[in-house]
């Protein structure tokens, strides 16, 4: 099977794409890849530490208000659709995969146009404008949540979970542990704001810092991001010395193993972060981002605290105080604790990569 891939902008629609190559790698040894994203978007970061040959074209996304932008952005489309088309014939693959963001557009339309089978795959519960646009022409649409169901064309929609469901399950918690220097006798809090890090979360975080140290049987795994760890350094390092229970990491790319042996996860509610949660049972206190799109990960995340498996903190009510609070309730309370890891574990669909690979199979088959 050839298989390109396409997503991009944040790790929430790299991670699904990484997730289905793994997965159909796993069934198919053989198959071959391509990944088209854009060199400004972080999947030129991510996706060349796989080996899997990466290509670009250039796109930016339409403004939501009338615009002389949005008649660059256009052109930029044409053109994209343009290099995309190159590099689809050239590559020749049996089926595309998209998984959102504004690189997905020109390559899935391009594939359509080519009559490659394609499959888009959406995260969140509000699809995002460039899968409600492909969705008319892409083969199949794959969505994360039974309730995106609705916004998309029937008869070619199907229900299958976040493909990182699938990839976390294979994470070793030794492993983990082993990386972070933590051993088996303590608990771990991983707080983590998503690919890029999270202002609001880190200034919480920085506040309590230093309270951390009275937990002794828990070990804290700060991740800052990439862009804000110098920043968050110098502030931490003006604080005088940390307590000795605390890891401080820009970022973290053996996420599945670190998952594998968290007790309790602090973090946005991107989809992917969501479904890797619920696959594993970790209860989670979420502080869904303001800045997406329709408020989608504040939805994502109600549906978690509907079912018990997480706490939710608007981030215009996070403090580092109300945070504390939350994260000690579990560390105290082995009862409630359980209670919202059997909660999340009901949530979770462990086999969605296989489930998506299988529907690739069949549109390939109709090529």
């Amino acid at each position: 099977m050839r298989v390109v891939l396409t997503g991009g902008g944040t790790g929430g629609h790299i991670y699904p794409a990484l997730a289905v190559a793994r997965e159909i790698s796993r069934q198919t040894p053989q198959a071959a890849f391509l990944y088209i994203g854009s060199k400004k978007g972080l999947e030129a970061q991510l996706v060349p530490r796989t080996e899997i040959p990466f290509q670009s074209v250039e796109i930016s996304g339409l403004k939501r208000k009338l615009s002389l932008d949005n008649l660059k952005t256009l052109w930029k489309f044409v053109r994209a659709v343009s290099d995309a088309k190159k590099m689809l014939r050239d590559f020749q693959p049996d089926v595309v995969v998209g998984t959102g963001g504004y690189v997905c557009g020109p390559v899935v339309y391009a594939a359509s146009r080519l009559g490659i089978p394609t499959l888009i795959h959406e995260q969140n519960v509000v699809p995002g404008l460039t899968n409600k646009f492909l969705s008319r022409s892409a083969t199949r649409v794959a969505v994360s949540f039974a309730e995106s169901l609705a916004y998309f064309p029937e008869g070619k929609t199907v229900f299958t979970g976040n493909p990182r469901a699938t990839e976390v399950m294979h994470g070793n918690a030794e492993a983990g542990r082993g990386f972070l220097g933590v051993d088996a006798g303590k608990k771990i809090v991983l707080i983590f704001g998503g690919s890029r890090g999270a202002r609001a979360i880190n200034e919480a975080v920085l506040s309590v810092v230093t309270e951390l140290g009275k937990y002794a049987d828990t070990h804290f795994v700060y991740v800052t991001g990439d862009v804000h760890f110098d920043k968050i350094s110098s502030e931490l390092a003006a604080k005088g010395k940390l307590p000795e229970n605390i890891s401080v990491l820009p970022f973290v790319h053996n996420m599945p193993d670190v998952l594998a042996a968290t007790h309790i996860l602090v973090g946005r509610a991107g989809a992917s972060t969501l479904a890797e949660v619920t696959a594993l049972g970790v209860p989670s206190i979420l502080i869904p981002s303001p800045y997406v799109t329709n408020n989608h990960q504040e939805k994502n995340a109600r549906g978690l605290e509907r079912a018990g498996a997480a706490r939710v903190i608007v981030e215009k009510e996070l403090r580092g105080e109300r945070l504390l609070q939350e994260v000690e309730s579990l560390l105290h309370s082995d009862e409630l604790w359980k209670q919202m890891k059997e909660s999340a574990l009901s949530l979770g669909m462990p086999k969605a990569a296989t489930e998506i690979v299988r529907t690739l199979q069949e549109v390939s088959a109709k090529k």
